[in-house]
């Protein structure tokens, strides 16, 4: 089985009609009440994986998220923001859920646009992506869920317009919400570089395949297509980020490692050449040293 969830397999799986324009240019958006889904899932069964599609999710009530290597519990309720690197999904812990669910492409979101979705710390791998709700940020956020659904329903010629504000405006709730040190950063040249860093290692993830290979994957190879001097490269990351260049790249390989030995079958001699490492062994012992584990027993635990 594929790692990644078509949106195509999304709709297979629900049982629902395939729409017409699944694979159109202008992309695509539905939005859902949750408590139409809750009878199709298993109690405390966690079988999760990355997804083609963006995923704005209102939940209300006791669950457990769980997002590549982290799970978090909610006692109430939460927005929760799923994007294509990350494999994600929730485990509801008591009888009493409800909510509701918006998919989406990059395609329909970056219609007529130049936005781009990875922009937006929510849909970042690393950062934050889940976030409790009070009661009155709850009724906002409900408010936008509703307006989604009318509008969806409606023959208003520039109603997809109005969906695609109705994701910004839940993307803005949620950014609003993370202290204030978080949102505004100083427009540097280190924090430049290291944005196009970020860029350039996360274009290669996630793996799809056991036959893709990453190519960028030391600081020399990310000095070279950045065209900047590898000790400039790694002043300016451990300006911004407080850690070396070799240290960013072995966190997101070992990000990358714990989701393709927890969501795939592939051996791990075939992870261990997709992530660029010269054989098997030299894998083991980065994983372990990173980790405390071997491969093996990550996998199996």
């Amino acid at each position: 089985m594929s790692n990644v969830q078509t949106i195509e397999e999304f709709y297979r799986s629900k049982k629902m009609w395939l729409p017409e324009n699944l694979q159109s240019q202008i992309g695509h958006f539905n939005v859902f009440k949750l408590d139409e889904f809750l009878g199709a899932k298993p109690k405390q069964q966690v079988s999760y994986r990355r997804k083609d599609f963006y995923k704005i999710t209102l939940i209300i009530g006791r669950n457990r998220y769980h997002y590549a290597d982290k799970s978090i519990e909610i006692e109430n309720n939460a927005l929760l923001f799923g994007n294509p690197l990350v494999p994600y999904d929730w485990e509801p812990l008591d009888e009493n859920q409800s909510g509701y669910f918006c998919i989406f492409t990059e395609a329909f979101m970056n219609h007529n646009s130049s936005i781009k979705l990875r922009d937006f710390p929510v849909f970042k791998p690393g950062h934050r992506s889940v976030f409790k709700l009070l009661p009155e940020q709850l009724e906002q956020a409900t408010q936008v869920f509703k307006r989604m659904q009318t509008e969806i329903d409606s023959d208003y010629a520039y109603k997809y317009d109005l969906l695609r504000n109705y994701v910004f405006e839940l993307i803005h709730q949620a950014i609003k919400l993370e202290p204030a040190q978080t949102m505004f950063q100083h427009t540097s040249a280190a924090t430049r570089i290291s944005s196009l860093f970020t860029e350039l290692l996360e274009r290669q993830f996630p793996i799809e395949s056991p036959m893709q290979q990453i190519g960028v994957r030391t600081a020399t190879d990310f000095s070279r297509h950045l065209a900047v001097h590898v000790n400039h490269l790694n002043r300016a990351l451990k300006e911004v980020t407080g850690k070396t260049t070799s240290e960013l790249i072995a966190d997101r390989l070992v990000q990358e490692a714990k989701a393709l030995l927890k969501y795939t079958d592939w051996n791990i001699g075939e992870i261990s050449y997709c992530l660029g490492f010269e054989d098997t062994s030299h894998f083991h012992n980065f994983f372990k040293k990173r980790t405390q584990q071997t491969p093996r027993h990550f996998r199996n635990v």
